[in-house]
């Protein structure tokens, strides 16, 4: 049985807008059925009505009530603890108002997704699962989701996918002191590293937050800490009360290299016992505890670190589909360009000047000397085809259509090179979960949200 490896992708495509918002307003109290979610219908004549206005849009009772039930399908086939009903209403209420505000985002940006690149990432999600088109929709609709409803939820994880590359990703930066300092600490620190299992629960703060609101919130938090002290289960006071993405799944953030997590939950997580749980930690994004699920030591995965492997020169082209370019236009032109490179009429580090999207551009769009996984593996495939000096045909990623060109291969020990990119790459992890949940907490207090009550 395929349960659900199908269920925790789409659990988490459901859950994962709702990162860093402000505090939660009371959702419209469900109908009282007696169990989490008012039953589907067997009459076609539904009386739909608005739950909550979110700018210009509205989000229906009745699109909540199939949310609802579709989420409590896939916990109750996961055996994960269920919050109660109005508990999870507000749950899933806020993280469809903060879906709704990003995706009139990107819709306003221009931000869009053809039927065709929906195929085929759809086809990329049921060849991940190991499964046909077909048996993933049979799945789907034993687990209570629509293939069409199932359609749009991808639609729009690309979309978000791409408004927040655009809004977060491409801004942030990484100096070469940052990482010489991170450097210094990882060599400073005890040669037995260790990696974490974590789980948490996040009481955010609204941005610009009165002191009556911070106090408010950090009173819920300490409620939390008081309910976990006397034995409350932590998966289920994550589910009920976290503002983090993850709250539906019980608050698991999963294994963590403890250099990776933010120093104030290394440290306070560096005191604790398996099974045990910090104090309220106070961040930027709100209140947090943290319980430490597991831990281990991280020799096994750093023993590659040191092992002789193939490098091979790489750079690339890049088109991003923008509003301005579609995605047939950028495969046409990469054509165009492929064409140019094959009749020796122009150089490619020129093309990659003058049409590259990417930060590499401006060195001819250069991308180093890469190790095995240092790419994404649509690209690392094709790389691993190509001979030196041999320009791929049009390949396609997540982050748009590209040429690829091998200049070199070598063998060689991992290098100096290879740690500062390493290093390069956990301060990007780190600053992108803050950014994201900052500018996702941004969104949702920018957009005017108003609770109908039912009638």
């Amino acid at each position: 049985m395929h349960q659900l490896k199908l269920a925790a992708v789409l659990l988490c495509a459901l859950a994962g807008q709702a990162a860093a918002q402000g505090p939660v307003a009371p959702a419209a109290p469900a109908a009282k059925t007696g169990g989490f979610l008012p039953p589907a219908s067997s009459s076609a004549n539904v009386i739909d009505s608005i739950a909550v206005v979110v700018n210009d849009d509205v989000i229906t009772r009745n699109e909540i009530a199939a949310r609802l039930r579709g989420i409590v399908t896939r916990m109750k086939a996961s055996n994960a603890p269920m919050p109660d009903a109005a508990d999870l209403q507000r749950q899933v209420v806020e993280a469809m108002i903060v879906e709704r505000a990003q995706n009139q985002l990107a819709k306003e940006m221009g931000v869009k997704v053809s039927d065709q690149e929906l195929d085929r990432a759809i086809g990329r999600i049921a060849e991940g699962q190991k499964m046909s088109l077909q048996e993933m929709r049979n799945q789907m609709e034993k687990e209570g989701m629509t293939y069409p409803a199932f359609r749009e939820e991808i639609r729009n994880e690309i979309m978000l996918q791409r408004l927040r590359e655009h809004e977060v990703d491409n801004k942030i930066q990484i100096s070469d002191a940052e990482v010489d300092t991170y450097l210094a600490g990882e060599q400073a620190a005890a040669a037995e590293q260790f990696e974490l299992n974590v789980s948490q629960i996040l009481v955010s703060i609204p941005q610009n937050a009165s002191p009556e609101q911070i106090a408010a919130r950090k009173a819920r938090a300490d409620e939390v800490a008081r309910q976990l002290r006397t034995g409350a289960d932590f998966a289920k006071i994550a589910a009920t009360y976290s503002d983090a993405p993850d709250a539906l799944k019980g608050g698991e953030v999963g294994w963590r290299d403890a250099n990776r997590l933010p120093p104030v939950f290394a440290e306070a997580l560096g005191k604790l016992a398996p099974g045990q749980v910090t104090p309220v930690i106070r961040s930027n994004t709100g209140f947090h505890l943290l319980k430490l699920v597991g831990k281990r030591s991280a020799a096994e995965s750093t023993k590659d670190k040191t092992a002789e492997q193939q490098q091979t020169q790489v750079r690339h082209i890049l088109l991003k589909v923008t509003p301005t370019m579609s995605a047939a236009d950028a495969k046409r032109k990469l054509t165009e360009l492929k064409e140019r490179l094959d009749n020796n009429a122009a150089k490619f580090e020129e093309l990659a000047r003058l049409f590259s999207n990417d930060g590499s551009a401006s060195k001819g769009g250069d991308l180093g000397w890469l190790y095995p996984g240092d790419t994404l593996p649509e690209m690392e495939a094709v790389i691993n085809t190509l001979k030196p000096g041999e320009v791929s045909g049009v390949v396609e990623t997540p982050f748009g259509f590209h040429l690829i060109q091998v200049l070199a291969r070598k063998t060689d020990d991992a290098s100096k090179e290879r740690q500062r990119n390493a290093a390069r790459q956990v301060i990007r992890e780190r600053k992108m979960q803050e950014a994201s949940e900052d500018w996702a907490r941004q969104v949702r207090d920018r957009a005017y949200v108003e609770f109908r009550d039912e009638k």
